[in-house]
């Protein structure tokens, strides 16, 4: 009996132990594309953007109700388990593409096609554990007691905790993948500035073109890309989960479909010039965006009830 709390705190632990072990591996992948200089000046702009969006998603979570420790999970795992497995198996899917396809092409199918796929994986794995068991257990209680509130109260938490979970999921990817875009920017920036001019005169923001290009395309531009990307893989979940209809199982699969195909444009926009590109974001994420914005103020508001309704326990 008294062995039972110690087995299920070994789980978590374990966990713990294995995302740190990841990080520490993570901030030694990075380094060596950065350098030491790359990466702090990285990490320090890559956290410029990240109260907005983590405020964003918190607002939203007021509906949600989502504990802090799976908020923290998704975070984590974005920024650090998801992140190296994209690396990893997005340099073996270029090389493998290259070699079959030719470098040129093999570059374009591994940034438009295998990428995304890879990335919109990783990110969403995380709400296997987050979002089925909770959600699972909460529409079998509507079940017991199919009434049209609680069916309008089920829907609306679960598309609030599908875009809340992705989101903070994603929220970590960028954040780590802005890291390593920032310092890699940077660094080149700097290595071509010795080049030029050498050691002799003061810097100037104009020395550093490509960094503050990288900064306001991830950080200004586009913050919630990637939240926008992921949120559709757990929007796909929370309506496979929550539907009666067998047909809407395959929204789960769709929804990591759409994640990628999205994705995969948005990579695509960045080949096309300055121009093709904010063709692309006025047309595309734009009202990507403007939708999703518009189904988060939805699933934000709350059917008419005088008792609030969460999937998710207070306590574990």
């Amino acid at each position: 009996m008294n062995s039972w709390p110690r087995v299920r705190a070994a789980g978590p632990t374990a966990a713990a132990v294995a995302l740190a072990g990841n990080a520490v591996l993570l901030v030694h992948l990075v380094q060596a594309q950065t350098g030491t200089t790359g990466l702090l000046v990285g990490l320090g702009l890559a956290l410029l953007p990240l109260p907005v969006v983590l405020a964003a998603l918190t607002w939203l979570n007021q509906r949600a109700r989502v504990p802090t420790r799976r908020l923290v999970l998704c975070l984590v795992w974005g920024s650090c388990a998801a992140t190296t497995m994209a690396m990893l198996a997005n340099g073996w899917a270029s090389e493998t593409l290259s070699q079959l396809q030719g470098s040129a092409r093999g570059d374009a199918l591994g940034a438009d096609v295998a990428s995304p796929l890879i990335e919109e994986t990783a990110k969403g794995a995380v709400l296997l554990l987050t979002m089925v068991p909770p959600l699972r257990r909460r529409a079998r209680a509507a079940g017991r007691g199919p009434t049209p509130l609680a069916r309008a109260r089920l829907r609306h938490t679960a598309v609030a905790t599908g875009l809340v979970l992705g989101g903070f999921s994603a929220c970590g990817f960028a954040f780590t993948e802005n890291v390593l875009y920032l310092g890699r920017a940077f660094t080149d920036d700097q290595r071509q500035r010795l080049e030029d001019i050498g050691l002799g005169l003061s810097p100037s923001l104009r020395d550093y073109d490509d960094t503050v290009r990288t900064f306001v395309l991830r950080a200004l531009l586009s913050p919630f890309a990637h939240p926008l990307f992921t949120a559709l893989t757990g929007l796909g979940l929370a309506i496979a989960l929550t539907s009666r209809r067998r047909a809407a199982r395959l929204a789960a699969p769709l929804g990591l479909l759409a994640a990628t195909a999205l994705h995969g444009g948005w990579n695509a926009a960045a080949s096309l010039g300055t121009h093709g590109f904010l063709l692309v974001y006025a047309a595309l994420m734009v009202p990507c965006f403007a939708a999703l914005a518009g189904l988060a103020l939805w699933a934000r508001g709350r059917p008419a009830a005088r008792a609030p309704v969460t999937d998710f326990p207070s306590r574990p």
